[in-house]
């Protein structure tokens, strides 16, 4: 593999690559497959299922934090190279990597807490449940998963050369 950003550290540029793409596959196996149907199978009560469910999402959001964290280490290594040589569509990507930050801050720190109280209504049998609070949660973790295709994408076009083959 011909890299167009042979200067920028091999672990930041892997890192670039490899973390944003297990993000993803964090997104689509919890929150898009898993929280949906985990209400549908026998025997889960709503109890059981928001037991199930608050243990999940703090799981996933420890490692969610741990991927932002290794992904902006990674960001800052190739900012310091991108001032000596400049990398390939790196705006975008810094773009991309603080929109991914800061949608995981505002559902870790306020969409989180907020399910959390509402849970508990629901638990002590105060609440129906099916808050608005769920929809703002999706809205984010939407945001959070087109920004990380995206940077995905950009990382892809800004580390990877451009090749072309000769046919002889």
């Amino acid at each position: 593999m011909i890299t167009a950003a042979t200067h920028a550290p091999r672990w930041a540029r892997a890192m670039m690559l490899i973390l944003p793409a297990i993000w993803i596959g964090l997104i689509i196996g919890i929150s898009f497959i898993e929280a949906p149907l985990k209400f549908t199978a026998p025997g889960i009560t709503i109890p059981l299922g928001l037991g199930i469910g608050r243990r999940v999402f703090l799981a996933m959001n420890i490692v969610e934090v741990v991927l932002a964290i290794v992904l902006l280490i990674a960001l800052i290594s190739l900012w310091r190279s991108h001032k000596l040589q400049s990398i390939a569509h790196f705006s975008t990507m810094r773009l991309y990597t603080f929109i991914a930050g800061a949608m995981l801050l505002l559902k870790t720190a306020i969409i989180r807490p907020l399910l959390a109280v509402e849970s508990d209504a629901v638990l002590a049998g105060t609440s129906e449940g099916g808050s608005a609070t769920h929809y703002y949660y999706i809205g984010v973790e939407a945001i959070l998963f087109i920004a990380l295709i995206l940077l995905a994408t950009t990382v892809v076009r800004g580390v990877l050369a451009p090749t072309s083959t000769t046919w002889k």
